[in-house]
């Protein structure tokens, strides 16, 4: 059963539930489960006819070796055959499109979008191979205009603004609250919106989280956080599936009596955490026992991780001063995010979108490499752009990996990227639903 045939299959049985049921309709939709759904999915043109690929190396993003000299069979937008060139037939009437030299890789799934005011920023994206993205923390109508600009853009899986108390730190994202039940009424108002996941964001107490990832659960839609005042641990015991950012992690990781400082004076200044996280960072102890503990929770809890490592990247570049706390305290984000994924922590890949050190587009592929310069391979880092973001999403039925039945997200690049993960750069097509794109 494909995507669009689940829909209408859970539209027919609501409908049949609501017949059935005593009194008059319900005016919420609260009780209703939740398929997690790009918003734009209907303005997404889907492919017609047959595409073969051949000859290019296949990683189909689920951590099987690659299939050299290969061939993708795609069929009305959807996968149909994954395999060896020679041992997979073509269909008189293929386009056939030859990728001798190149790479197939599942479409790059972006956990961590934001518009940041960039026109054509989404369309740019996909140009780069991004053919998915999340944004935790916007209104959906923030994304009309690019929507609207006639140009091709990823699949938009949104949030809807993040959940805040006051001061809230980004205004115009936020949807402030001011107890649990405002908090709850307002995760059913973004789920009957069409949100694909809920953030919460750091002035929230874990009480208040709790009830959020109770309420978003009943509707299928994850809960992911950005936390600075309220320690992770406790925020996934109240039902977090998904953490933003590396330095969500500081209170973790420092004795309570130092942790307890920051807290306070990020609570009394949204703007002190800017330089703040950075002195934090600066003394944490990565081969402490603080942070086995906790890197032993979240593999046992299943949690995923997003470090948007290029969010907070420092360089010592050449003719300029060095900032040493910022230097040491992006050294040990680094270290930490190598350690989670060694203890086998679901790490995926979040760009941010505009970062320092990457140029306009680029921050998704300049994030990959951050994870190969943080100790992870090349492998699991695409696994982590792809196959995990899938998980993540709750999309993984569908899109992540190159397999017979799966949606055709699909991107060619020139060389090897399990061997230099910047290979990723070298775009050379994109496939989106089953249709070039570029």
């Amino acid at each position: 059963m494909n995507f669009l045939q689940k829909i209408n299959t859970f539209v027919a049985f609501s409908g049949i539930a609501m017949v059935l049921s005593c009194g008059s309709p319900k005016t919420t939709d609260a009780s209703k489960p939740h398929i997690v759904k790009e918003i734009n999915y209907k303005e997404i043109p889907a492919g017609k006819g047959l595409i073969a690929i051949t000859g290019a190396t296949i990683f189909d993003g689920t951590g099987a070796e690659p299939v050299l000299n290969g061939c993708v069979i795609v069929q009305d937008g959807i996968i149909k055959e994954v395999g060896k060139q020679g041992e997979i037939t073509i269909p008189d009437g293929a386009e056939i499109v030859g990728a001798k030299g190149m790479t197939l890789l599942p479409g790059f799934i972006d956990s961590h979008f934001h518009l940041d005011g960039v026109k054509d920023l989404p369309a740019m994206f996909l140009q780069n191979g991004v053919t998915s993205v999340r944004d935790p923390g916007a209104w959906i109508e923030a994304y009309d205009g690019e929507r609207k600009s006639g140009k091709p853009i990823p699949r938009l899986f949104l949030a809807d603004p993040h959940i805040d108390m006051f001061p809230p730190a980004y205004p115009k994202d936020a949807y402030v609250v001011r107890d649990a039940e405002e908090a709850v009424n307002q995760v059913n108002k973004m789920a009957d919106r069409g949100a694909s996941v809920i953030k919460v964001y750091f002035r929230l107490p874990a009480g208040i989280i709790r009830e959020v990832c109770k309420a978003a659960h009943s509707r299928g839609l994850p809960v992911t956080g950005h936390l600075e005042t309220t320690e992770a641990m406790e925020a996934i015991n109240a039902g977090l599936d998904g953490i933003e950012h590396i330095t969500s992690f500081g209170l973790s990781l420092q004795p309570q009596i130092e942790g307890e400082k920051y807290r306070q004076m990020v609570l009394a200044d949204n703007n002190a955490r800017k330089q703040g996280r950075y002195d934090f960072w600066k003394k944490i102890n990565i081969n402490s026992a603080l942070a086995d503990t906790l890197s032993h929770f979240l593999v046992k809890k299943g949690t995923f991780v997003s470090p948007t490592l290029g969010a907070f990247e420092y360089q010592a570049l050449p003719g300029l001063p060095v900032d040493t706390t910022r230097l040491t305290a992006f050294g040990n984000m680094k270290a930490l995010t190598g350690k989670l994924k060694k203890a086998g922590v679901h790490l995926v890949v979040g760009s941010h979108s505009m970062i320092t050190y990457a140029e306009m587009g680029w921050a998704y592929q300049r994030e990959m490499e951050l994870f190969v310069e943080s100790g992870i391979s090349p492998k699991e880092v695409i696994m982590a752009a792809t196959m995990e973001n899938a998980r993540f999403f709750r999309i993984e039925d569908r899109l992540g990996s190159i397999e017979k039945g799966k949606i055709a997200d699909l991107v060619l690049v020139r060389g090897n990227p399990l061997q230099d993960i910047s290979a990723t750069r070298n775009v050379t097509k994109v496939m989106l639903n089953g249709v070039w794109v570029k």
